[in-house]
């Protein structure tokens, strides 16, 4: 069983159909039985009302006008006298035999007849009918008699259709209502309208399963949240302190040593800064998307990435096509702080895994479906055999270099996807380096410039 309404709807229209099917042939079967036994009525009627002043003139002028009307229903009359002799029969059809007293029926002549005979003091007489009148008579009158259950079959196949899409229509409401809910949505259902006892278990059922859901996912969140930030405070001031014994000669190591406690460190603040931010997205609401300007967002963030881009000799700018006006703010209806999330990353990632000399552009481009943002770099890519799995959590190319924690490419998909977006990360054909993608931005018509939609954004 793939359908509740495909089987109730079979099983009821068939239950249906059958049934009337029974009725009709029952109906049938009695008018039929009540056809014969009315026209063995008027054979008996006719045999016993024959007048007596028929006699042999009549047989040879073939007709009595008291006969009148009687062949109207094919009956042969046949008559004989005391002596056996045929004193008439009806003309224009074949003469019958004497099948006897009372009804009989017999086959004569090609036909099935049925004949009432009966003896006077006289004379006898036989009145026969062909069967094949009797049941064409029959079903004539047994068709006008079901015809209205022919009509009714299908009224009662329009009543059932209706009647099961209605009853299972709370079914249909409540699949949409859960298909149209969002991934992160984990509220229960609210009840619109009164809902069938059938269905109230499994509502209830469902809203349990929610909140247990809820309560984990919030248990799960808060606790990668209050690791990330309780890590974030001590590595900080672990290398503050560290920092404060080289520089008052209490701690001595050689510079070797130093660096790499100082890439350790910076790797794990720099992974509880990512967890944080990780745990922030997850736990982020579609009440804060809002229009802002994604052209004020990428200059601010260029801005910030300028000195360490400046530091390894990479050359990072923002460029923009297909834009409206010299002054199109592109703007979005988005989340500003998991935007400036996803930009960090992208930037980020962009400038770590590209050589002294090459080269960063951020690109905002107006496309049919909205607004995409693209990062490409001169680094050296990713071999296409691990593009699938770059942006699942804490996985990382082999033989990386650098420091990362993993979760970069994860967050921005995590943020892409919150918006509608698709994330695309594919390697350059023109040249070596990656291309991270998000298209599908939703563009909204910019009233105002970027600095007032962003206003406190360096914040």
């Amino acid at each position: 069983m793939t359908s509740i309404r495909r089987w109730l709807l079979g099983w009821l229209i068939c239950g249906l159909a059958i049934a009337c099917l029974a009725a009709g042939f029952g109906m049938f079967s009695t008018v039929r039985l009540e056809a014969g036994e009315l026209f063995d009525y008027e054979l008996r009627t006719v045999a016993l009302s024959l007048p007596h002043t028929i006699t042999a003139d009549d047989v040879a002028e073939g007709r009595n006008p008291e006969l009148h009307g009687i062949a109207d229903d094919r009956l042969v009359i046949d008559i004989w006298d005391r002596t056996g002799r045929l004193i008439y029969h009806s003309p224009h059809e074949p003469p019958l035999p004497s099948f006897g007293e009372g009804f009989q029926s017999a086959d004569r002549e090609g036909y099935r007849w049925r004949a009432f005979g009966v003896a006077q003091p006289d004379r006898f007489v036989q009145v026969a009918q062909p069967y094949f009148i009797r049941d064409d008579l029959a079903i004539t009158l047994a068709l006008r008699t079901i015809w209205p259950l022919a009509v009714l079959i299908p009224v009662i196949v329009v009543i059932v259709l209706v009647v099961v899409a209605r009853g299972l229509s709370p079914v249909r409401w409540l699949s949409h209502s859960l298909a149209a809910r969002s991934p992160e949505s984990l509220e229960p259902i609210a009840l619109a309208k009164p809902m069938p006892d059938e269905l109230r278990p499994l509502v209830e059922a469902l809203n349990g399963l929610l909140a247990r859901l809820h309560e984990a996912s919030q248990a799960q969140r808060t606790f990668v949240a209050d690791a990330a930030h309780e890590l974030r405070t001590p590595l900080a001031a672990l290398k503050l302190q560290i920092q404060g014994a080289i520089g008052d000669g209490s701690l001595q190591v050689d510079c070797a040593t130093l660096a790499k406690i100082d890439g350790r460190l910076n790797r794990l603040i720099h992974l509880a800064q990512q967890l944080l931010s990780m745990a922030r997205e997850d736990a982020a609401r579609e009440a804060a998307i809002a229009p802002m300007s994604l052209r004020a967002l990428c200059e601010i963030r260029v801005g910030d990435f300028s000195l360490l881009a400046e530091a390894k000799s990479i050359d990072l700018g923002l460029e923009l096509e297909e834009a409206q006006s010299e002054e199109d703010a592109f703007t979005v209806m988005g989340d500003m702080h998991a935007l400036a999330v996803l930009v960090n990353n992208l930037i980020d990632n962009a400038i770590r895994h590209t050589q002294p000399g090459g080269r960063v552009d951020v690109t905002l481009r107006r496309e049919a479906n909205g607004i995409a943002l693209t990062v490409l770099d001169t680094g050296p890519g990713i071999p296409e055999s691990e593009i699938e799995r770059v942006c699942d959590r804490f996985y990382r190319c082999v033989g990386t270099a650098g420091q990362g924690s993993g979760l970069g490419l994860a967050i921005a998909l995590r943020v892409a996807q919150r918006h509608h977006a698709m994330l695309e990360v594919k390697n350059r054909k023109d040249a070596s380096g990656l291309i991270v993608s998000v298209r599908g931005l939703r563009a909204v018509k910019a009233q105002a410039r970027a600095k007032d939609i962003v206003g406190g954004m360096h914040a």
